[in-house]
């Protein structure tokens, strides 16, 4: 199979896509591209009121996903292979789950006029968990805004992404259940997935990791 030029690592809140990336850069020598979602200045207060602040908290991370892909231009991907922890389509899915009707017509026709001018990814590898993972990984880390992450919310953060992938999917994907696999640490289940990404073939398909 040809190699996969530019890969993304996806899914939703918890399931380790940041440290996934970290080990696929390192093992690739690949540039790493890593989500820049603590310059947000509306984060914080979204997790404390979502339906007051989703709009301004969508829109920003919608201009600064594409200015940061604007900059990893076809030219650098040519030179470089590419791993990135998350995909600009992501604020679709966000936006579906946090936006008013009339919001979310208007995020979608900005999205899909930036969309178009920028790289597609090769391979997208979807992550994904149980909502009990989720939960207890983002109580693992700590981070002071997501203490006020309902169950609720992240359950329809999942189903949003199920739907998104196994529905309106527009990459090429890997699926990837995470549930009993942490990949730091396990170099058998990182060699199997290095595998599955080299042998993908194209459409969607499943890598049940080694244990």
């Amino acid at each position: 199979m040809s190699e996969k030029r530019y890969v993304v690592v996806e899914g939703p809140i918890g399931v380790g896509k940041t440290t996934l990336c970290r080990l696929l850069a390192k093992r690739w020598r690949a540039r790493l591209v890593l989500e820049e979602f603590e310059d947000n200045p509306f984060l914080t207060r979204f997790y404390t009121d979502r339906s007051k602040y989703a709009f301004q908290t969508q829109l920003f991370f919608t201009v600064s996903r594409f200015r940061q892909q604007q900059r990893m231009d076809q030219l650098d991907l040519f030179h470089h292979r590419v791993v990135a922890d998350y995909m600009f389509g992501k604020d679709r899915i966000f936006a579906g789950v946090n936006l008013a009707d009339d919001e979310l017509d208007l995020y979608l026709t900005l999205a899909d006029l930036l969309a178009g001018r920028l790289p597609q990814p090769d391979l997208v590898v979807y992550l994904q968990a149980s909502l009990d993972t989720l939960m207890k990984r983002i109580d693992a880390r700590g981070r002071p805004y997501e203490r006020n992450m309902s169950r609720r919310y992240l359950e329809r953060l999942r189903e949003a992404y199920s739907d998104y992938f196994f529905r309106g999917r527009r990459h090429p994907v890997l699926v990837v259940n995470t549930d009993d696999v942490n990949f730091e640490g396990n170099d058998v289940a990182l060699e199997g997935l290095l595998e599955a990404v080299d042998g993908h073939g194209g459409g969607i398909e499943t890598y049940v990791p080694r244990l």
